[in-house]
This record gives structure tokens, C-alpha cells and sequence, in this order.
């Protein structure tokens, strides 16, 4: 998590936000179950009166509760209402309404207790419900059945002896019962007295609040997504730069430790999960447990009875979803590299389709990747199914949970200790408690996962190339003291990591500008290996590689490639056109430097013959060309930018030799200013090499001209007779003529026809 959380540092004020946000949110939710409680308790069971202390009553009521209260309560009450004169109900009884200053607080229990005490007693309550419906207390024709006449014709001391009875009695009721009686008989009191009901005021008004409530809380919730998917894409973005410039700047040392697909699903799966866990995990983070911790006080403080039931079914949700983490969190660790195992193969197979067609071995491969395949199949299934079990299973908790909020809440309200209202609000305080635990859980699920594909993001990252620049870089002169491009190769030597054997040992020659120097050698005797240490793709283990008197090592590997022109051994070309290929080596070619680099590359005829010329269309990897024209087009882009030095690996090994001769040709006119090095399968194609480099087993084993070579090196002579014929071989080096060097008077020597003139 300390990783995922520094790569979330640039955005810490959007996360900032969503959390308040998400805080916000899950208050406006948990307000709501509040508001449906006292619609159904106020609002329908109390026709919207919210306290047992009338705003009007009969000056007769008031006198008759005053006898069921002590003195001081009564003055209490008593002072806090004021003759209503001039009133708008239809009564003709003296009516006495609530100052607007009154304590409400002081006189509610006082009310409410004496309108509870009225009800306790049959004579009494007998007496209350008479003077509700209007009797006067001094209604001669029946003072017999007017209890407070008789309460007021009791002796002081009998009359206290038998209200404090009843008030013992009601010590043991609860408080919300007895300000429900209380609340009652001023409904009776209003109807009484024709007060209009204020039941359809109050439920509109908590209707309006509540509807209020939700649209914040949806606007909330939507602020949430827009910023939570911000942070994610964003988070995606920046780890896809940050992999896509590490894995740029790797070298080929690096890059093994990873394969291709790999690389690939790093890059977008991987990245895509971690987006997922991000958008859940700032949804998920505070939210949830704001509401779980809000829901638990807010149903404690509805019904502390019913706490068990929360509980109940809170441990229920946690062994669920703990019984399904354990069985399907390996299932979730191994699933991005099953990812990666089918990428692997399917890559293989679109870039081997070739070769597997010409072994007919589709049905191998086809079962290769049905393998790769039924495996990612199977551990999705069983992933999938058991994730869908959970949803069935948390239905049926969460039903089970509602039956026993209910099944306990029918006793509460048969017994009085709650009202329909609260058992409602406590459900859905209960629901969404477990909701919360259950998003906590997901989130746990999906958790392992994402931070597998985080660990292997930040995996690439912590691989630092092994070519790295120097902290304080030198620069090539501008007036060196040998000549500009002049290459040093002094006693350098390659080995691969973990090799025992080295590749190249104790070689050293000097490049000078203006001359070709050319290599050839057995197979595996370490020529492109050579070559790749110019433009360091790999740095010497022993020895040093120096340019103008420069170490290459030096100078900035950008300041460095920049004067080199390389034409690889296999020629790719990158989805454009023909313009943007040869253009491709620098921004500041211009469209006669790509003409030119055309026609020295003998690319400007078959560019010629297409329509659109150079905006000819080219597809990845340049599949939509022929092998030749290919190599053509790599040769322009590394011409180009008029580099001082230029580097072939082999690659004039697709050009026929009439294009190979004219090339070669036209490279020594146009190019006579630049270091050239070429390897070379070919004797034909580096025969008028000013210097030819012979290598066997990594080690320099002839050094000189052609002719010079044919007398002094064993090996370039077995190599010259397995490729040229014997007139080639005493006619060598071939004349010249005003069409270059390297082009032959003689038509099998200009054209390379010979022994091996097919290898």
C-alpha cells in the first residue's frame, strides 16, 4: 500500500476532496433512515405533532392536568401560557395558547407526565376523555362522575398520597411511551378544540427534506466517480509513462528479464486492475466505514436491544466472505500470470505464423495455446462462480438479518419499547452496516489482485538499466584533435552477465572518416555484439571504445547516437508512411535530405512507381513491402540525418547484388566524409573495404585489405573460396570504373556470381 499511495502523491488534493466528499456523503445517508422513522411515527401514527406540550388548549384542560401535578409544576405550566382571545377555532371555550417565549423543555415532562397519570386511572383517565370532549368541570347535573371535581374535594394529603402512587407506578414506563400518551391526548385536545391537522404538513416537509437530503447525497456520490475516475485514469497514465520510458531505456540486459507479452500485460492489464482497485479503494476507504461506525451509533441510539441482531449479522457476513477469500485468493494471485502465459503464446504465434505454417505444425500450436488457454479459463471460472455464490448467499443473510430485526421488533413494539417508525429505521441502519462490511470484504478481495499487478509495475520500475549516462557528462569536441569520427576500439573486451566465456577478447583497431571498415566471420565469432558496442547497446567489460578521443561511455547516450546512423540486422520499419520513416532519425530532415538518402539507398525507384510516392502507406513492421525494399528504406533512415558515422549489420544480405553493387557505389561517392562499418556475410559485398576485420571466436584473427587477407588469413580464405570462384579469387580486388568502387569490369565480379553467390 506505501507504494501505491507514492504514486498517488501528485494527486493528494483530488483525494483530499473525494474524501470529503465520500465523508459527506455517507452523513447525508445515515440522516435518512431518521426521517423515514418520524414520517411514519409523527407524521401518520402522531398526525404530525411532535410534542405532548399543546401550542393551544382549553383553559378547562389545563386546570383539570394542573390537580395531577405538584404546585411548583403546575405554577410552571401554568405561567407558560396566555389567554387566546381573539382566536380562529370554532370553541366557545376560554382557549390559552404558549407564549413564545416558554421554555418548552421545562413544562414537556411536567404535561406529559400528568396526561400519563390521567390515563392510568379509569375514573380519571374516564374524567380526562369527559373534559376532552368538551364536559365542564363544574357541571352540577353530574359531579359525581367528574373525577378532578372529586380529586379537588379530597383532603391535601390523600389526594398527594394517591398521585404519587400512580407516579410510581409510572416510573417504570418508558419515557418515549409516556410522551406518546402525551402526544395523544393533545391530538384529542386539537380535535376538540378544531385545530386543522398538521399530519399532511409534516409529512410533505420530511418528504421535501429527505428528497433534499438524497439529491446531495447523489450529487455527492457523482462528484465521487468524476473525481475517484480522474485519480485512476490519471494514476494510469503516469505508471504507463513511467513503465513505457523505464523499459525504453533498458538495454538488451534488462530486457530479458522480462519477455515481450509480459512487458506488454504490465502495461495495459496490469495497469488496468490497479485503476479498478483505486476507483474502489477511494469509494471503499472512507465511505464504508463512516457508515459502518455511523450506522452502529445511530442504531444503538434507535434500540440498544436490538444491538445482538446487528451483531448477528455482521459476524455472519464476515465468515462468508472470509470462507471465500480463502478459497479463492490464489486463484486471484496466479491470474496475471496466467495473462501473461496467453499473451506469451498468442504473440508467438501471429509473429511464427510463417514458420509454423511452413512446418505444418498449426495443430500443435493450436493446442499449445488451447493449454494457455483452458488454464486462465478455469481459474476465471472458479474465481467468477465463487464470487457469484457470494451475492446469493449475501441476499439471504441480509433477508434472515431484515425477518429477525422484525421478529424482534414486533415484541419491542407489543411491549411498548419501540414504535413502527424506529423498527423501520433500525433496519435500514442494520442493512446498511452489513453493506458496508460486505464493500470492506470486496474490497479485500480485490485487493490481493490489484496489488499483485502493482507489485509487478513497481517491479519494473525498480529495474534501473544497467547503461545509464554519466552524472557529469562530457561532450565531444567541436575541433578534436584526431579526425572528426575517428572510433578506438583499445583492448575491449564483452561478457554477458552470467557467462563464463566472454564474447569478444583484446580487440582493438582504429575507424578513421572517409574509410570503410568492414567485419566478417564464422557464425558466432561476435560481430554484431562488436558493432552494438558503438552505439552502446552494451558496454565493454574490459578495455574502452573511444570516438574523436572520447570515451563513449562519457558522453550522453543521446549526445552519442545522435552522430551514429544504424541500419539493424533486421529491418523494421513502424506503421506511417515511406515520409515518416526515413524521416524518422530527426526531426530537422528535410524533404531533400529524405529525397537524397532515397536515392543513395536505390529506394527512389519502387517509391517512384507508387502513387502516393512518399506518402505510400506503411504497416507495422513494414509487412506490406518486400524484404529488399525494406532494407532499402532502413538504409535511408540512417542516411537521412547525414550521421558521421554509419553502421550496417549485415544489412545489405536482401539486396540483390546489382542493388548491393550500385549501393555500396553510391555510399562511397555521397558518404566520403563518414566512418563506415559494415558486417558482412558476403566477401562480395566488402571486398573494396579499405580495412577488413576478421573475427573467429571473438578474437581478431586477420586485419588488412582483401587481397592482403587472401595471403595472410587461414580463416577469411576458407571463408572467400566457400563464396567465390577461382578467376574471382586471382582477379582480386575487382578493377573499377566510373561507376564505383566495387562495381566489376567483369560481369560475374560486378554482379558476385560465384561459388557463393547465393549465401
Amino acid at each position: 500500500m506505501r507504494i501505491l499511495l507514492r504514486h498517488l502523491k501528485p494527486f493528494w488534493p483530488i483525494v483530499l476532496i473525494v474524501l470529503a466528499l465520500l465523508a459527506t456523503q455517507a452523513m447525508l445517508e445515515l440522516a435518512l433512515p431518521a426521517y423515514t422513522s418520524d414520517i411514519v411515527d409523527v407524521g401518520i401514527s402522531q398526525s404530525g405533532i411532535t410534542s405532548p406540550v399543546p401550542d393551544v388548549i382549553r383553559q378547562s384542560t389545563l386546570d383539570d392536568l394542573a390537580i395531577l401535578m405538584t404546585p411548583a409544576e403546575a405554577e410552571t405550566v401554568l405561567d407558560a401560557y396566555e389567554p387566546y382571545g381573539d382566536h380562529p377555532y370554532s370553541t366557545d371555550e376560554p382557549l390559552l395558547r404558549l407564549k413564545p417565549d416558554a421554555n418548552v423543555g421545562l413544562i414537556e415532562q411536567p404535561l406529559s407526565s400528568a396526561m400519563a397519570i390521567g390515563a392510568m386511572s379509569t375514573s380519571l383517565a374516564g374524567g380526562l376523555t369527559g373534559s376532552a370532549n368538551g364536559e365542564s368541570v363544574g357541571d352540577e347535573s353530574a359531579p359525581q362522575t367528574n373525577p378532578f371535581a372529586m380529586l379537588r374535594a379530597m383532603p391535601q394529603l390523600l389526594r398527594s398520597a394517591m398521585l404519587n402512587q400512580i407516579r410510581q407506578r409510572l416510573s417504570v414506563v418508558p419515557e418515549s411511551q409516556i410522551s406518546q400518551i402525551g402526544i395523544t391526548a393533545v391530538k384529542a385536545e386539537y380535535d376538540a378544540i378544531g385545530v386543522p391537522s398538521k399530519q399532511t404538513g409534516y409529512i410533505a416537509y420530511a418528504g421535501l427534506k429527505m428528497l433534499a437530503i438524497a439529491l446531495l447525497s447523489a450529487a455527492a456520490s457523482i462528484s465521487v466517480g468524476f473525481f475517484s475516475s480522474r485519480i485512476a485514469a490519471g494514476l494510469g497514465k503516469t505508471l504507463r509513462k513511467q513503465t513505457f520510458e523505464r523499459v525504453v531505456s533498458y538495454g538488451n540486459q534488462e530486457i530479458g528479464r522480462f519477455s515481450t507479452a509480459s512487458l506488454i500485460t504490465r502495461c495495459t492489464n496490469d495497469i488496468q486492475q490497479i485503476q479498478q482497485m483505486v476507483v474502489m479503494l477511494l469509494r471503499v476507504m472512507v465511505f464504508s466505514p463512516i457508515m459502518a461506525i455511523g450506522g452502529v451509533l445511530k442504531a444503538l441510539g434507535t434500540n440498544m436491544s436490538m444491538a445482538w441482531v446487528i451483531a448477528v449479522g455482521v459476524f455472519a457476513v464476515l465468515t462468508l466472505v472470509g470462507t471465500l477469500m480463502i478459497i479463492a485468493m490464489p486463484k486471484f494471485t496466479i491470474m496475471q500470470k496466467l495473462v501473461d502465459r496467453i499473451n506469451l503464446v498468442m504473440r508467438e504465434l501471429l509473429t511464427g505464423m510463417q514458420v509454423i505454417r511452413a512446418f505444418s505444425t498449426q495443430k500443435r500450436e493450436q493446442e499449445r495455446f488451447e493449454e494457455a488457454n483452458n488454464k486462465l479459463t478455469r481459474n476465471a471460472l472458479f474465481v467468477n462462480r465463487a464470487m457469484s455464490s457470494m451475492f446469493p448467499m449475501m441476499s439471504l443473510l441480509m433477508s434472515g438479518t431484515m425477518m429477525l430485526i422484525i421478529w424482534a421488533g414486533a415484541h419491542s413494539i407489543d411491549a411498548g419499547a419501540m414504535q413502527i417508525g424506529e423498527m423501520m429505521a433500525f433496519m435500514q441502519y442494520a442493512m446498511q452496516i452489513i453493506m458496508s462490511f460486505l464493500m470492506l470484504s470486496m474490497l479485500s478481495v480485490m485487493l490481493p489482485r490489484a496489488l499483485v499487478s502493482l507489485g509487478r509495475i513497481q517491479e519494473v520500475l525498480d529495474v534501473h538499466p544497467t547503461l545509464r549516462d554519466p552524472d557529469q557528462p562530457k561532450h565531444f569536441p567541436e575541433t578534436p584533435a584526431l579526425p572528426k569520427g575517428t572510433i578506438r576500439f583499445e583492448d575491449a573486451g564483452f561478457q554477458y552477465p552470467g557467462s563464463e566465456i566472454p564474447v569478444l577478447s583484446d580487440i582493438s583497431f582504429e575507424a578513421k572518416p572517409g574509410t570503410t571498415t568492414a567485419f566478417i566471420g564464422s557464425t558466432g565469432s561476435g560481430k554484431t555484439t562488436l558493432i552494438n558496442l558503438v552505439p552502446r547497446f552494451f558496454d565493454v567489460t574490459s578495455g574502452r571504445i573511444t570516438i574523436d578521443g572520447v570515451d563513449v561511455r562519457d558522453v550522453t547516450q543521446r549526445e552519442l547516437r545522435a552522430r551514429i546512423g544504424f541500419v539493424p540486422q533486421k529491418a523494421l520499419l513502424f506503421s506511417g508512411d515511406i515520409e515518416s520513416n526515413i524521416k524518422y532519425g530527426g526531426r530537422d530532415v528535410s524533404d531533400a535530405d529524405m529525397i537524397e538518402a532515397a536515392k543513395i539507398a536505390q529506394a527512389e525507384d519502387f517509391i517512384e512507381e507508387n502513387s502516393a510516392k512518399y506518402n505510400g502507406e506503411i504497416t507495422q513492421g513494414g509487412d506490406n513491402v518486400s524484404g529488399g525494399q525494406r532494407q532499402r528504406l532502413a538504409i535511408a533512415r540512417a542516411l537521412a540525418g547525414r550521421p558521421d558515422i554509419l553502421v550496417f549489420d549485415d544489412s545489405f544480405s536482401a539486396l540483390d547484388f546489382r542493388t548491393d553493387a550500385r549501393l555500396r557505389a553510391a555510399l562511397k561517392e555521397k558518404t566520403a566524409g563518414a566512418t563506415v562499418l559494415i558486417v558482412a556475410q558476403r566477401v562480395s559485398t566488402i571486398m573494396g573495404a579499405d580495412q577488413i576485420i576478421v573475427l573467429d571466436k571473438g578474437r581478431i584473427v586477420g586485419r588488412g585489405t582483401h587481397r592482403e587477407l587472401l595471403k595472410t588469413c587461414p580463416v577469411y580464405q576458407d571463408i572467400a573460396q566457400t563464396q567465390l570462384s577461382q578467376k574471382e579469387l586471382e582477379l582480386s580486388p575487382p578493377p573499377t570504373d566510373d561507376r564505383g568502387p566495387g562495381f566489376s569490369m567483369d560481369l560475374g565480379m560486378g554482379l558476385g556470381l560465384g561459388k557463393g553467390a547465393a549465401v
